[in-house]
């Protein structure tokens, strides 16, 4: 199953298609998990990560299986798509599956016609919003109705209608929910209401092949502004270059964006951006039979984290070897950190690092 999944949303003419297009094409080589469309408007690639081939090498793996993230291209998101207009009930049920929203602007001009008759990034993230803001204000309504009649005789319930209540009334002042500090008892009560507002938004500005290398304009500018203040994260991608790179053979596409002046490609920037965004690290297993990225949540537990690789790891769990993928490369492998004092063993409370490669021993 995929590690991530994020719903492409935007107006229509932003170059969110364009963006995914390039995504579903960027087939890369893979064992398990090779890039596949699963839906027409579904798609999973792999997370470029150079440790693992190093990796690999050192433990003469047979495969290599990347960390994976999924992107779903919202369609039908225009003014009015809370009400059900365009593919509005389509859209809204895409996006509340999705663990974070990838917000498309367009921050180029030229002949593409906009939806508004003019290039306004601000305006069409503010139409965006006030419909994820509906959305929410509707599904609030609806629920808290059916839970105050349940309340009377549950008094369990009271607690989570005060909380539907305290967000909704936040919700009426234009406010996304990110914006409001709630307590972690809070964010609990609210799981079971996937809430579109209080989803991690990643800003992503469209800009023409002409705003390259820097990819900067005063719409960007504007995107960064509006961002800074929401305490959301933006980045600049050439849609339309994607594209073009995605129609490469893997091994040209380095030397391609080397001669425009890129270190990597807009795909594998958004990738991390999306990672940072939802607070998620990679440890890793290597050995003859594969190299492997796990993904995890910041400040998982060892114990934790050895759920990922099977439930059964979990309940058995002794303790965890563990070498920083610095060191596995330094010294040659586990058995050479090990001789230079750089292995060491981990109980259920360690906190597992970025790049720890952990070997998990278990009952």
């Amino acid at each position: 199953m995929p590690n991530l999944s994020c719903g492409i949303v935007g107006l229509p003419n932003v170059g969110k298609s364009t963006l995914f297009n390039a995504i579903t094409c960027n087939r890369v080589p893979a064992a398990d998990y090779p890039f596949c469309t699963i839906e027409p408007n579904v798609g999973t690639v792999e997370v470029n990560d150079t440790r693992l081939p190093q990796l690999s090498q050192l433990s003469h793996s047979n495969r290599i299986l990347y960390a994976i993230t999924q992107f779903k291209d919202i369609a039908g998101l225009v003014k009015g798509a809370s009400e059900g207009l365009g593919l509005g009930n389509k859209f809204l049920s895409n996006i509340r599956e999705s663990e974070a929203i990838i917000h498309v602007v367009r921050c180029f001009e030229g002949d593409v016609i906009h939806v508004s008759n003019q290039i306004d990034p601000i305006q069409d993230i503010e139409i965006i919003n006030t419909e994820l803001a509906l959305a929410d204000i509707q599904m609030l309504t609806n629920t808290i109705g059916r839970l105050e009649k349940q309340a009377k005789g549950k008094k369990e319930l009271v607690p989570v209608v005060e909380c539907l209540q305290k967000v909704q009334n936040h919700l009426n002042t234009g406010q996304p929910l990110r914006a409001l500090n709630l307590s972690q008892e809070e964010l609990e009560l609210l799981k079971p209401y996937p809430l579109l507002t209080l989803k991690k938004v990643l800003y992503v500005a469209n800009v023409s092949e002409n705003d390259l290398p820097s990819m900067e304009n005063k719409y960007v500018q504007r995107v960064r502004e509006h961002a800074k203040v929401e305490g959301n994260a933006v980045i600049a991608i050439c849609a339309k270059l994607e594209e073009e790179i995605a129609q490469l053979p893997v091994a040209e596409r380095a030397e391609f964006l080397t001669s425009l002046g890129l270190q990597e490609s807009g795909l594998q920037r958004l990738i991390r951006a999306s990672f940072e965004m939802l607070g998620l690290i990679t440890f890793l297993t290597t050995g003859e039979i594969e190299t492997r990225a796990w993904t995890i949540h910041k400040g998982t537990k060892a114990v934790d984290a050895a759920a990922e690789i099977h439930t059964d790891i979990q309940k058995g769990f002794i303790r965890a070897e563990v070498v920083s993928f610095e060191d596995m490369i330094k010294y040659k492998g586990r058995v050479g950190a090990k001789e230079a004092g750089k292995s060491r063993f981990e109980g259920k409370e360690y906190i597992v690092q970025d790049g720890d490669v952990i070997l998990f021993m278990h009952n």
